[in-house]
């Protein structure tokens, strides 16, 4: 699945339902969102609008205010007549809610963003930033551990908190924070280098 960076389209939701592909005769069954924005009316067409908004966390109604964003896009294969090779294809996955829920993710992401913030208070108001926390708090202990310059140490916590943050902000999974091991025999090789030249004459 690739993820996409998309901007978010913010507007009333006027109307939505399935009809075919720009409400053209022949063309393949779809699903659109009429959404009025400030720039003006807006339809957006994908198959998957619909799931996103009967199955999105806040479910929005039509008149609400509403934020909606493409998220990805996923490798499908329609199948073909007898005879004709499937089509391999994408689809785009959307993200449709209401627009409170993208500005409640940004106010969190806020509080990830600032080094000050009190982690065990944040977590007892926002229990969902709990492995947030933890993985910075781990974060932490690796630089302590791994990185010797203070400098260094700043810039790489710095770095993922700001992808914490990004992934409060958007909704996604939690980035993995590691830093690759040395290999251990040259470890061991560098603590032990008379030993190496031991077993070199033997």
């Amino acid at each position: 699945m690739q993820r996409r960076a998309n901007p978010l389209i913010v507007g009333r939701l006027l109307e939505h339902g399935p009809a075919s592909y720009q409400f053209r005769q022949g063309e393949s069954a779809s699903y659109y969102l009429k959404v009025a924005t400030r720039a003006g009316v807006r339809l957006l067409w994908g198959k998957d609008l619909e799931r996103a908004v009967r199955a999105g966390r806040t479910r929005p109604n039509i008149g609400e205010m509403i934020g909606a964003r493409r998220v990805s896009r996923e490798p499908v294969t329609v199948k073909q007549a007898a005879g004709h090779a499937d089509k391999h294809t994408h689809r785009t996955r959307w993200e449709v809610e209401k627009v409170q829920h993208f500005a409640e993710r940004i106010r969190l992401a806020r509080q990830v963003r600032d080094r000050h913030t009190d982690a065990r208070e944040a977590v007892r108001r926002h229990p969902e930033l709990v492995s947030t926390f933890l993985t910075l708090r781990g974060a932490e202990h690796i630089a302590a551990r791994r990185i010797a310059h203070p400098q260094d140490r700043v810039k790489f916590l710095a770095l993922v908190r700001e992808a914490m943050a990004n992934s409060v902000a958007h909704g996604d999974p939690i980035p993995d924070v590691r830093l690759k091991d040395p290999p251990a025999q040259k470890d061991s090789e560098q603590r032990n280098p008379r030993r190496q030249r031991d077993d070199t004459t033997r």
